[in-house]
């Protein structure tokens, strides 16, 4: 596992060496959204029985997660496909499943620094409790596996950025932004309620929530199984894809 290692050190070391920009700023971000929707709503918006302000900090610590994980493993393909030093990845005596492996770790860890850096900045501002730590844990790395999976997908479909922008703004955006973040799917009129459940990020977001309150508006263990498949499917998937070299041998 020798290139696995030094392919997860070079990818922990690109996004560490600009952590200002891939750790801090998503942070900052999310304490914007917090402190805004939390000024206007807080005191009158009671979720599940948790203050508005509360209910809110686990699904933007889950999207942090979720939308830096893809945005590492995406961005890192496309940069070296299109300055051409792919090759020197592609050259080396390294598996397709360590190349995976590297690169979905990577993605990982970028996403939970900047989950755990959301929830230490805007934890002073609700009262959070942790009922269930082991769905939060596992919630937490199989979103991030999910969305480092879907990132490399698109990294290697992706022709030049604005493909990948594409790719990130009509279906990421849209799927974690619309899958309970702000809002319980109980407030949504019934035909979108079921719509929600067609979206795996709303699994990963209630049953994360799940973690922290022990309320949910599916059952946790529902919410694993169908995160868990969806893992699967796309890791598959993705490793499919780098064995057949598609876009990057060929």
């Amino acid at each position: 596992m020798t290139g696995f290692r030094t392919l997860l050190y070079k990818e922990v070391l690109r996004f560490w060496k600009v952590s200002f920009q891939t750790v801090a700023a998503p942070v900052l971000t999310a304490l914007l959204y917090l402190l805004i929707f939390s000024h206007v709503l807080d005191a009158q918006v009671l979720v599940n029985g948790v203050r508005y302000a509360a209910f809110l900090i686990p699904g933007l610590v889950m999207m942090s997660v979720l939308q830096n994980a893809f945005a590492n493993s995406s961005s890192s393909l496309i940069q070296s496909k299109v300055t051409g030093s792919i090759v020197f990845v592609l050259l080396p005596p390294i598996s397709y499943v360590e190349f995976f492996l590297a690169y979905v770790v990577a993605a990982l860890l970028r996403g939970l620094m900047v989950g755990l850096g959301v929830l230490v900045a805007t934890a002073w501002l609700a009262p959070l409790t942790f009922v269930a730590p082991f769905w939060i844990l596992a919630f937490a790395i199989m979103g991030g596996g999910i969305m480092g999976s879907l990132g490399m997908i698109a990294g290697i479909w992706a022709d030049k950025f604005d493909q990948l922008a594409g790719f990130q703004n009509f279906l990421i955006m849209p799927l974690t932004m619309l899958s309970g973040v702000f809002y319980s799917i109980h407030s949504l009129p019934l035909f979108w309620q079921q719509v929600s459940h067609f979206n795996p990020v709303f699994y990963m977001i209630d049953g994360f929530r799940f973690g922290f309150f022990g309320v949910s508006d599916v059952a946790p263990g529902t919410s694993l199984a169908v995160v868990a498949v969806s893992f699967i499917i796309v890791a598959l998937t993705t490793l499919a894809l780098l064995r057949s070299g598609y876009k990057l041998r060929y």
